[in-house]
Order: C-alpha cells, then structure tokens, then sequence
C-alpha cells in the first residue's frame, strides 16, 4: 500500500465504501453533491493507496485497512507547529514565589526560565517549587528561581518542524509532561535555543480528541 495523506473529502468517501460498500462512483457522488468526474482523482487515489478496490459492474469496496491505519497516516504527517501552545516563560532572575504565582496563574504544570531575549535557560516544575516550599529555610521571595531550575544541559527540546509523533515519543521515553519547542539561533558561534512554544499531553491529547471528531484534516 502506499502512505498518501488522505483529503477531507478522500476519508468521507472511504467511509462511504466501508459503510455501504460495494457502491457505485455514481452513487458516491450523489451522496457528496458532485459530480461523477470530479470524484475520479479521489477515486484513484483511495485505489492506488489500497484503501478500496473497484470491481466492474459491481463498484467500489473497502478492502480492510481500518480506521486506525489512517489515522496513523494522518498523525505522521502532522508537526509539533501544528498543535504547539504558547509558552509560558519567566525570567531567570524571577524570585521562586513570582514563579509559583505565574505557575498558578497560568494553570500550567511547567515555567521554562530564559535569559534576555528568550533564549532557553532551564525549567521548573511543580514538583520543584513544592521541594522548595517545604525547606524549613527557604526564602521564596528572595530566592531566584535559577537556583531552583533543571539546567538546559538536562532537558529536552523539541522543533516546530519535528512530527508530533517523535515529540510525543520523547515525552514518554524521558518521563516528562511538555517539551519547550524553540528555534535555533546561532550568536557568535554559539548555538542557543529561543523558547517559541510549547509541547505537552495535554496538547497531544487535545489532537487525538479533535481527529476523533473529524474536527481536523
């Protein structure tokens, strides 16, 4: 079979022939309000992608490759751009509790920490400021939130023009909820990355539910 990235158009006729099947092009096109000769490019490629056969004088049919098959080819064309949010960032100099406050405020799990210029520093976590919190000594409101970050050395990143399906693989194999996305930018030699977004199962999530209700395509 070969791996086409399907139309709208192409996966409501696919649905049709499984449905319905065997059925006519001619009925097809009824079911669709148009006309016979505009659905034959959709036709032949549904064929040539073996997602249906045709028979003559019997018409089109679904040949077996499921639901799941094709919305595996959909997501494997998607990219981390198409589903990413916008971030949510504080400076490194930020005090923990200004983090807390922005944490809290913005309902998010994660704060990616950046130097001037958006340029990617570290993250916190929940689970981070909780620690802090519960040090009999510590100071939040005099302690700077670098002190408290996990250091870009150990995080990982993701690109707007990496597939979702890797980003999303990265996020189970390190055990971590989001991923920042950002975009390189090389300065005097040096490779840094600007924070420009960001990944998380809450967004990966939201995919699955939108392609579920054919919301996206």
């Amino acid at each position: 079979m070969l791996n086409i990235a399907l139309t709208p158009r192409q996966k409501k006729i696919a649905e049709i022939v499984r449905v319905e099947g065997p059925i006519t092009g001619d009925q097809i096109a009824v079911k669709l309000n148009v006309t016979r000769a505009a659905l034959r490019p959709d036709l032949a490629i549904l064929v040539m992608s073996g997602i249906l056969d045709a028979r003559p004088r019997v018409g089109y049919f679904f040949t077996g490759k499921n639901t799941f098959s094709m919305l595996k080819e959909e997501v494997s064309t998607m990219k981390v751009r198409d589903v990413q949010s916008v971030p949510v960032v504080v400076q490194s100099d930020t005090t923990a509790y200004d983090t807390i406050m922005a944490m809290f405020l913005e309902d998010v799990g994660t704060v990616f920490i950046v130097e001037p210029g958006g340029i990617l520093a570290g993250v916190v976590s929940r689970k981070d400021l909780l620690k802090a919190a519960m040090g009999a000594s510590s100071d939040l409101q005099k302690m700077p939130i670098k002190v408290l970050m996990t250091p870009l050395t150990k995080m990982v990143i993701t690109t707007p023009d990496e597939s979702v399906l890797l980003a999303a693989k990265k996020m189970i194999d390190y055990e971590v909820d989001g991923l920042p996305v950002v975009r390189i930018v090389n300065e005097n030699d040096k490779k840094l990355f600007e924070v420009i977004g960001r990944l998380t199962k809450t967004n990966i999530t939201r995919l699955f539910v939108e392609l579920g209700e054919g919301k996206r395509g």
